[in-house]
């Protein structure tokens, strides 16, 4: 495994470099580029087939910069100035936990005050250059894909919270042992939550800026699907966990032709330093299984990109708003129920059914995918949306 992305570069490459990027924020940070782009794209097409317009703006020019501009301005880069500076002089230790060193009060004091000053005296500078007697307004037309940063920036926010939100609610024994700890930590993260409250902040802005919801997303729906993908080679990559239950099965003779590793992996050099001591390992990550299981991150990672091809090729064959999104929900949850019957996961009771809080949740996701298929094939096929 390989915990740091140096870790994974130094092995393909045989270097000895350290990166403070750890593998796992590497690909969640790559599956939100990815997904920002194919939303991009589907955006501009809707856009193009007269199904979304493209929106206004008023934008104020000549205005001198006021107070508030300069105080939130000098606060936000002095913090950045105190940490970047900081992280510099002290490389070394931060390499070695990135988040541990972001997250404490250690950094550069004379940084954070030379940064914030060189952007105060930028903003001023720059203010009084275009500065104009009198302030005019001017409207500029807002296309549908300049929302993307915006975007993927609420969803990346509101999912990580809701990921993180219904992460704690499952383990609760994690939460009171170490609270900071655990909120804190990016090996926890629920899927689901993080789908269901970026679902409701994007929808809203996309409301917000006349892109009715159901168009949002269908365009939404591939990138999503594309997302989970890339977000889950993280977990295989760096070992957070996010594996399956024992195999102790010898793998069939059908799949002969595979890599032992596909069928059960131990997870040697795992990021959360779980299982037994590896013998004459020295370092960090020196931990593996102690049983080969299923390596689930691999298979969802498959069997997801797989299906964001088949979104990509339904786009442009659905013509009914809110279906192509339906359909992803019915795929994403049929992928993740069966899933969790070889994952490690805490099982719930409910009215005498026992399964997971992700097989819960999955049921829902599927139940609302083929009710909101039949209502906008039904009910809101003629209506106007864009």
């Amino acid at each position: 495994m390989y915990p740091r992305i140096s870790d994974l570069l130094n092995d393909l490459l045989g270097t000895n470099i350290v990166l403070p990027i750890q593998t796992y924020g590497f690909f969640v940070a790559l599956a939100f580029i990815a997904a920002g782009y194919i939303l991009y794209l589907e955006l501009g097409r809707k856009e193009k087939l007269g199904l979304i317009r493209p929106g206004t703006k008023t934008i104020t020019k000549g205005k001198a910069p006021g107070y508030s501009e300069y105080v939130v301005s000098a606060l936000l880069y002095f913090i950045i100035g105190f940490k970047v500076i900081g992280l510099i002089f002290e490389y070394s230790d931060f390499s070695q936990n990135p988040q541990l060193f972001l997250l404490s009060s250690r950094g550069s004091l004379w940084g954070g005050i030379v940064i914030a000053a060189i952007v105060v005296v930028y903003i001023y500078f720059n203010g009084k250059k275009n500065k104009l007697e009198k302030p005019v307004n001017e409207t500029i037309t807002v296309h549908a894909a300049q929302l993307t940063p915006a975007l993927v920036l609420i969803a990346a926010i509101s999912g990580i919270i809701g990921a993180k939100i219904f992460d704690l609610v499952e383990h609760l024994d994690s939460f009171f042992n170490d609270p900071l700890g655990a909120l804190f930590s990016f090996s926890g993260l629920t899927f689901y939550g993080g789908l269901i409250v970026a679902a409701f902040a994007v929808g809203y802005y996309g409301e917000r800026n006349k892109i009715k919801w159901p168009l949002l997303a269908d365009a939404v729906a591939p990138s999503l699907m594309l997302a989970y993908a890339i977000g889950r080679i993280g977990c295989q990559l760096s070992g957070d966990g996010c594996w399956g239950i024992p195999n102790a099965e010898p793998k069939p003779e059908w799949l002969t032709f595979l890599p032992d590793w596909m069928w059960g992996f131990t997870f040697p050099h795992n990021v959360i330093k779980e299982g037994v001591p590896i013998s004459g390992c020295h370092g960090e990550f020196c931990y593996e299984l102690g049983q080969a299981v299923f390596p689930t991150s691999f298979y969802e990672t498959t069997i997801s990109a797989i299906f964001f091809l088949m979104l990509w090729f339904l786009r442009n064959k659905i013509a009914v708003p809110g279906v192509l999104f339906g359909i992803y929900l019915i795929l994403n949850g049929t992928e993740r129920f069966f899933i969790e019957f070889i994952r490690v996961n805490i099982q719930y009771s409910w009215i005498g059914i026992h399964a997971s809080q992700a097989q819960f949740i999955a049921i829902g996701i599927m139940l609302t995918g083929i009710a909101g298929i039949i209502y906008f094939t039904r009910f809101r096929k003629k209506e106007p949306l864009n």
